[in-house]
This record gives C-alpha cells, structure tokens and sequence, in this order.
C-alpha cells in the first residue's frame, strides 16, 4: 500500500482508540459522580450524572461507525482484525458501566425522596472507588499496550466481588434491625449490585484488552500460568 493509504489507515485506527478510551474516561467521571451525589444527597447532580449516560450512548454510536467503516474500507486482518473486533466489543461493554452509574444516579434521588434519613453504608464508597480505580487502570492498560497490567485489573474482581458480599450483609443486617427503612435499604443494595457489575464490565475489558494485545485468551493464560506453577 501507498505511504498516504497507510497512514489514512493508521488514522482510522487511532480513532478507533480514541473513542474507546474517551468513552472510558467518561463512565469513570459518571461513576464518581454518581456516588458524589449518593453521598450529598444531591439530586440536581444526581440528574446530571443520568443525563450523562447520552454521552456514552452516543460516543458507543460513533464507536461502532469508525468500526464498520474500517472494515468497509481496509478489510482487516490478524493484529488490526483483533484490534478493531476488541474495540467493538469494548464499546459495548463501557456502555454498560455507565447504564449502571446511570441506575446509581437513578436511585440516588429515590433515596433522596424518600422517608427518613438512613445514612449510606460505608462499604459502598470503597467499592465504588475499587470499580472507578478499575476503570481507570483498564483504560491506561489499553493506551499504553500493557498486557501484564491488564491481567493485574482482571484479578482485582475478586476483591470487588468479596466486598460486595460483605456490603449485601451489611444491608440485610440493618434491614432486620430496622425493618422501617427497607424500602431505602433496598436501594442500597441495588447500588452495591451495580457497582459489582461495574467491576465485571472492567474485567471483561481487561480480557479484551490483554486479547488486542497477545492474540491469547487471558483465561487460558492464566491456567498455564497457574499449571506452570505448580511444576516442580
């Protein structure tokens, strides 16, 4: 191919990668605040961080045009291939975080508009910083091609999950205690489910992330990893 076609190519791709990253950068800020407006009580934020979800929605839009258009024009193969087909799936799964933060922002103001003041267990501001943490550290992995760092945020789930675990006790603890403020404890533990799945959706990129970057499953690598270990 001509130098102009190349770097016509090489353009698209980096706009490809853009995209994924801008839409990484903002599920994180719609996360935080999110949580920003759970903490203050404040729904007019709370709004706001609803109203970002169309961001995100239309950036997965435009994600998914730069896609089809890359395979309309170069019809790509083997690392570009894996590049671009990553780059779709990602989009997809970005979107969803923020549908999540979404439901967060969404229930912050039942919360607000409900009966009573029941303070926001503690266990759900350190999961939420944990998932913002792995949203960020899945993204750097990305740009900066980091195959080992995308194992370490794929591995983070498990922390993320027993946190969880700890947060829905928690919560039904206090339901059983105060059986009045269910239906605002509900809510509660509904936020701590989407913020479980946040930390699914970085994970799930992190494997996607490690497959742009290797050509393997992460999942099969760490079982040889893990097999390797074992040998004497």
């Amino acid at each position: 191919m001509s130098q102009h076609i190349l770097r016509t190519y090489d353009d698209e791709l980096k706009e490809v990668r853009s995209v994924i990253v801008r839409m990484g950068s903002l599920a994180a800020e719609q996360l935080a605040d999110s949580m920003r407006a759970l903490k203050d009580q404040d729904t007019d934020l709370a709004q706001e961080a609803r109203a970002a979800d169309k961001a995100l929605d239309a950036l997965e839009v435009q994600a998914e045009n730069t896609v089809v258009g890359v395979f309309a024009r170069r019809a790509p193969v083997a690392d570009d291939l894996r590049e671009v087909v990553s780059a779709l799936k990602m989009s997809t799964m970005i979107e969803r975080m923020g549908d999540y933060a979404k439901n967060i922002a969404r229930r912050t103001i039942a919360i607000a508009e409900g009966q009573g003041v029941v303070l926001m267990p503690h266990l759900l501001d350190e999961m939420a910083t944990e998932a913002n943490e792995m949203i960020q550290d899945v993204m750097d992995a990305y740009v900066q091609r980091g195959a080992d760092e995308a194992i370490a945020v794929w591995e983070r789930d498990e922390h993320l999950d027993n946190m969880y675990n700890a947060a829905y006790r928690q919560i039904l603890a206090r339901m059983m205690e105060a059986p009045e403020h269910i239906a605002i404890l509900s809510h509660y533990l509904m936020i701590a489910k989407n913020l479980e799945r946040i930390g699914d959706q970085a994970t799930n990129v992190a494997e996607q992330v490690y497959y742009t970057i290797t050509g393997r499953f992460l999942e099969e690598a760490r079982q040889a990893r893990d097999e390797n270990a074992r040998l004497p």
